[in-house]
C-alpha cells in the first residue's frame, strides 16, 4: 500500500508545483490580513481605543492583537478536526472566507468616537475571528502541501509556505507605505482603512485559487482505505501515546520557534519605533529590506533539512537567538540611535521610588489608574524610550527621577482633578524633558546618525535565525503525526506555540521593559523560551525526515 503512495507522489513533481503556488498564495493572503493590525497598532490604538489616555491606546492595541493569537489554539481544534474528518481541502477554503471577510469589516468599522465602547467590542470580536480562521489556515495547508510532496524532499516544498508568513508581513508594509505615500496626512485618519479594504481583492483571488485544488491524495486514499478517524480530537489528546507528542512538539519545537519568529520580525520592529524612536516609515522600509534579503532563506534551510535533519536546522536557530540576541539588540540600539546609549552612559537616570507604589506598566483589564508618583515618572520615561534603573526609597516616599546626578521630583496624582492632573502632568514632564534633553536623550532619532547599512544587517540576521527555525518546521510536524489524527495533532502545539508564546511576546517584553526600566530586559522572554526548546528538542524529540508519512 505504502509502495503505491510513494510511486504516485513521486509522479507529482510537476504538478505539486501548482499545488505549493496555490496554498502559499492562500496563506499570503492570510498572513497578509494578520499583519496589517500589528503594523498599525498605533494608529488603530488611537481610533478604537481613544477613550483610554495615550499611554495605554498602545498597550490594549497590541493586547487586541494579542486576542487573535488567544484564540488561535481553538481555532486549531474546531478545524483540525474537520480537516481530518471532511478533507484537508474544504477546510482551508473555509477558513479563508473567515478571514478575508473579518479583515473587511475592521475596514469599515467606526472609531471609538462614532459608536463608543461597542467599536473595541466589535473590533475585538473581529480580531478573535480572524485568530480562529488562522489557527485551521496553517495545519491544512501544511498538511496539503506534505500529503502531495514526494519522499525526500518534504522540507523543501513546505518551506515555501514557511515563505508566505514572511512575504506576507512584506506585502502588507508595501501596502501600507504605498497607501502613506499617496494619501499623506489623511492616512492617520481614514486611509489606514484602505489596506484592509483591498483585502477583498486578495479574497476572491485567494478563493478562486483554492476552488481549483483536488483533495489530499493521501487524505483520499485514507479514506478509501476506510482508517479515516471517527474522533481525531480523543485520538490526539485523551491518548497519553499522541498527547505526549503534542506536549514534545510544543516545548520542543514550535516555542522556540514561534518566539524567534516574532522577535525577528515584530518585536525587532516595535524596537526601533517605540524604544529608539526610529522614523515608523524609516523603521518598516529596514524591515521590509531585512525580509527581502533573508526571505530566500526558507527555502534554503528547508532544503537543507531535507539532507541532514530537521531537528539540527531548528534547533541550532534557537541556540543562536539564544547566545546573540542580547549583542545584536545593543548592536541595533548602537547603529540606530546612538545617542541614547551615549546619553545613558554619560548621564544615567534613575527612579527613586516606594517599590509598593509602582504598579505594572500594562494594565490587562482596563481598571489601573497611574497616578502614583512613581507611575507618573516611570510612564514619561517609558514614552520616551529613555532607560533607567530602580532605587528603593521608604514607604510613601515620593518618586524622584535622577538625571546625571540632578533630581526632579514627581508628583502625586490620586487625589488629584482631572484637570489638576494634567496640569501637573504637563509641569513634570516639561521639567524633565528640559532634563533629558540638557543630557542627550534624544526625542527622536537622528536620521544622521543612523548607519543604515549595519542596522540592515543586523535585522537580516534576526531573519535568518528566523528563516532557520521556521523553514524545516512544517515538515517537521507532519511527519511527527498519522494521517488519520495529523491535521488535529500537528495543528495545536503549532498554534499554542506561535499564538500564546509567540503572540504575546510584545505585550509581554514590553510590560517587562517598562517595569525595570531596561531596554533589553524584553528580551529574556524569547531567551528563556528558546532556551527550553533546545535542551527538550534535543533530548526527547526525534528525527522524523525518513518517516513514512502515509502511514
Amino acid at each position: 500500500m505504502a509502495t503505491t503512495a510513494i510511486g504516485a507522489s513521486t509522479a507529482l513533481d510537476t504538478s505539486h508545483k501548482r499545488v505549493v503556488l496555490a496554498s502559499s498564495l492562500g496563506t499570503v493572503f492570510e498572513w497578509y490580513d494578520f499583519y496589517l493590525y500589528g503594523s498599525l497598532a498605533v494608529i488603530i490604538g488611537k481610533q478604537f481605543f481613544s477613550g483610554l489616555n495615550e499611554a495605554s491606546q498602545l498597550v490594549f492595541a497590541l493586547l487586541a492583537f494579542a486576542a487573535g493569537f488567544a484564540v488561535r489554539p481553538f481555532g486549531a481544534i474546531v478545524f483540525g478536526r474537520v480537516g481530518d474528518l471532511v478533507g484537508r481541502k474544504y477546510t482551508f477554503l473555509v477558513t479563508i472566507i473567515i478571514m478575508g471577510l473579518s479583515t473587511f469589516l475592521v475596514g469599515v468599522l467606526p472609531g471609538y468616537g462614532a459608536i463608543g465602547v461597542a467599536a473595541p467590542v466589535i473590533l475585538i470580536v473581529l480580531r478573535m475571528l480572524q485568530g480562529l480562521a488562522l489557527g485551521g489556515e496553517y495545519g491544512g495547508a501544511a498538511t496539503y502541501v506534505a500529503e502531495h510532496a514526494p519522499p525526500g524532499r518534504r522540507g523543501l516544498y513546505t518551506s515555501f509556505i514557511q515563505i508566505t508568513a514572511t512575504f506576507g508581513l512584506f506585502l502588507s508594509l508595501l501596502v501600507i507605505l504605498g497607501c502613506k505615500w499617496l494619501l499623506g496626512d489623511a492616512f492617520d485618519s481614514w486611509g489606514w482603512r484602505v489596506p484592509f479594504l483591498l483585502s477583498s481583492l486578495l479574497l476572491a483571488v485567494s478563493v478562486y485559487i483554492r476552488m481549483q485544488l483536488a483533495e489530499s491524495p493521501v487524505f483520499q486514499q485514507m479514506k478509501a482505505e476506510g482508517k479515516a478517524s471517527k474522533a481525531p480530537l480523543t485520538e490526539s489528546f485523551a491518548r497519553w501515546s499522541n498527547l505526549k507528542l503534542v506536549i514534545l512538539a510544543l516545548l520542543g519545537a514550535t516555542a522556540g520557534q514561534a518566539v524567534v519568529w516574532y522577535c525577528g520580525q515584530f518585536y525587532a520592529m516595535y524596537f526601533l519605533g517605540t524604544t529608539l524612536k526610529i522614523d515608523a516609515t524609516t523603521a518598516q522600509l529596514l524591515i521590509a529590506g531585512a525580509l527581502l534579503i533573508g526571505t530566500p532563506f526558507f527555502v534554503v534551510f528547508g532544503w537543507l533539512s531535507d539532507k541532514i535533519g530537521r531537528k539540527p536546522v531548528v534547533l541550532a536557530g534557537c541556540l543562536l537567538a539564544v547566545l546573540t540576541y542580547f549583542p545584536i539588540f545593543k548592536g541595533i540600539t548602537h547603529y540606530g540611535n546612538p545617542a541614547i546609549e551615549a546619553a545613558s552612559a554619560a548621564a544615567p537616570v534613575r527612579v527613586q521610588a516606594d517599590p509598593a507604589a509602582c504598579t505594572f506598566q500594562v494594565d490587562l483589564i482596563g481598571k489601573k489608574t497611574f497616578t502614583s508618583s512613581c507611575d507618573v515618572a516611570k510612564s514619561y520615561l517609558a514614552k520616551r524610550g529613555v532607560p533607567y534603573g530602580n532605587v528603593a526609597a521608604g514607604p510613601g516616599a515620593l518618586a524622584v527621577v535622577s538625571v546625571g546626578g540632578r533630581d526632579i521630583a514627581s508628583f502625586e496624582g490620586g487625589a488629584l482633578s482631572k484637570a489638576d492632573f494634567a496640569a501637573q502632568g504637563k509641569v513634570f514632564g516639561e521639567t524633565l524633558g528640559a532634563a533629558l534633553n540638557e543630557a542627550g536623550y534624544p526625542a527622536k532619532a537622528d536620521p544622521a546618525k543612523i548607519n543604515t547599512p549595519m542596522l540592515l544587517l543586523l535585522l537580516t540576521l534576526l531573519v535568518i535565525y528566523v528563516t532557520m527555525v521556521y523553514g524545516p518546521i512544517a515538515a517537521w510536524l507532519v511527519e511527527m503525526f498519522p494521517t488519520r489524527i495529523r491535521y488535529t495533532s500537528m495543528s495545536l502545539p503549532y498554534h499554542i506555540g506561535n499564538g500564546w508564546f509567540g503572540g504575546f511576546l510584545p505585550s509581554v517584553s514590553f510590560g517587562i521593559v517598562a517595569a525595570t526600566g531596561n531596554i533589553y530586559s524584553g528580551l529574556w522572554y524569547p531567551v528563556v523560551i528558546a532556551a527550553m526548546t533546545f535542551v527538550i528538542g534535543l533530548f526527547f524529540v526525534r528525527e522524523t525526515k525518513d518517516v513514512d508519512i502515509t502511514a
